[in-house]
């Protein structure tokens, strides 16, 4: 159960050494290549959502917003949520809400499909992020995190015509 992912998590935080520089990119590539690969599929009926925590800020900011505007076409959905105090003023533009995200090439995203989460709104957090993370008001996380993803699901499927299944 959750206590068991809690007791590993800390039982590991004294070996590993956290450190930036923190890159996105790859993997919602790695992601997107997954929900790519469904969209070869008959039925499309995988869609992805991705969720990433961190702690710093993005240093591949031109790649992320890149691979934002390629993931916007597949059955894929990006939650990060931003624990600490770092600035995450650059998250915010990722989420798209405050007006369209587009690649330094100037291609805007076909949807929106990231949401930020910046997690201090929730609790004050410290070096255990993720045991605090999981000892957030479990209901109104759950809702901010979650708030957008029933519209960008059907978005994608609208889009696409895929009808759902009865």
């Amino acid at each position: 159960g959750i206590q068991g992912v809690v007791e590993a998590y800390q039982s590991c935080l004294p070996k590993l050494q956290l450190y930036g520089p923190t890159n996105i990119a790859p993997i919602i590539q790695k992601v997107a290549k997954s929900a790519s690969e469904e969209t070869n599929t008959k039925e499309a009926s995988q869609y992805f959502i991705l969720l990433i925590l961190t702690d710093g800020v993005i240093t591949d900011m031109a790649d992320t917003r890149e691979a934002i505007v390629h993931a916007s076409h597949l059955p894929m959905s990006v939650i990060i949520v931003g624990v600490g105090n770092a600035d995450f003023s650059d998250m915010q533009m990722l989420d798209g809400d405050d007006g369209i995200l587009r690649s330094p090439k100037g291609e805007p995203v076909l949807r929106d499909i990231v949401q930020f989460v910046p997690f201090r709104n929730f609790k004050h957090v410290n070096t255990c992020v993720f045991y605090h993370f999981l000892q957030a008001s479990p209901a109104a996380l759950a809702k901010s995190v979650l708030a957008e993803v029933p519209n960008q699901v059907v978005d994608y499927y609208n889009g696409k015509g895929i009808k759902p299944k009865c």
